[in-house]
This record gives structure tokens, C-alpha cells and sequence, in this order.
């Protein structure tokens, strides 16, 4: 099931309680927000598309095939940069995957 965001959408394909994943899909031009999370870090694959990722003030364009940790307590956002919808999937690793982990520093839709 879709969880639709302002950027694009996400589908959760597993949550377990040692782990979570996701399939992140960014819409052309979109940007999630600049974030960090506290409980849990992540490992991004991206399956399709072009970005650009900002972990911790430095910038890494990604395209599929590329691999990228985020560890717990970094600030970070991706950025689709292509004509096509960037698709990440994402593990979660950590003691607790909710939501209310997101701490937004920067959100282009008003939610920091």
C-alpha cells in the first residue's frame, strides 16, 4: 500500500522488529527534507533514477546500482535530479522504525 507523501510516495515491504524496509520513489524535481533520525540508521540502494544525497553537508549524486549508508544521527535528504522518478530502497536498522523518528530541520513543505 502507497504511503503518498508531497514528494512522491513510499510502500513499507517489511517491518520486522530488528529491521524495516521501504520502497522510496521520488518524483521528478522533488526533494524529501533535510532529516536525521535518532533510533535507527539506513542503508539507501538506488534501484532507478538520478539523485543527489546530502549526508551531513556533503553532496553524492547517485544513479541506480549505487549504494549509500546513512548512519544514526546523520543529517540527510536526496534530491531527485533526473526526467525519471528516483527509486530507493531503503533498510532500517535500529530499536525502533515509527515515523515520529523523523527529526525535519528543513522541509520545503512546511513540516520542519
Amino acid at each position: 500500500m502507497e504511503d503518498r507523501r508531497p514528494w512522491g510516495y513510499f510502500v513499507v515491504l517489511s517491518d520486522e522488529k530488528d529491521h524495516k524496509v521501504k520502497r522510496i520513489v521520488v518524483d521528478r524535481g522533488m526533494r524529501l527534507s533535510l532529516q536525521r533520525h535518532r533510533r535507527r540508521s539506513e542503508h539507501w540502494h538506488v534501484v532507478g533514477g538520478e539523485g543527489l544525497v546530502t549526508r551531513d553537508g556533503e553532496q553524492i549524486p547517485v544513479r541506480g546500482g549505487d549504494s549509500l549508508d546513512i548512519p544514526r544521527g546523520a543529517l540527510h535528504r536526496v534530491r531527485n535530479t533526473g526526467e525519471a522518478p528516483l527509486v530507493i530502497i531503503e533498510v532500517q536498522r535500529g530499536d525502533y522504525f515509527g515515523e515520529d523518528d523523523i527529526e525535519r530541520i528543513e522541509d520545503d513543505f512546511g513540516r520542519a
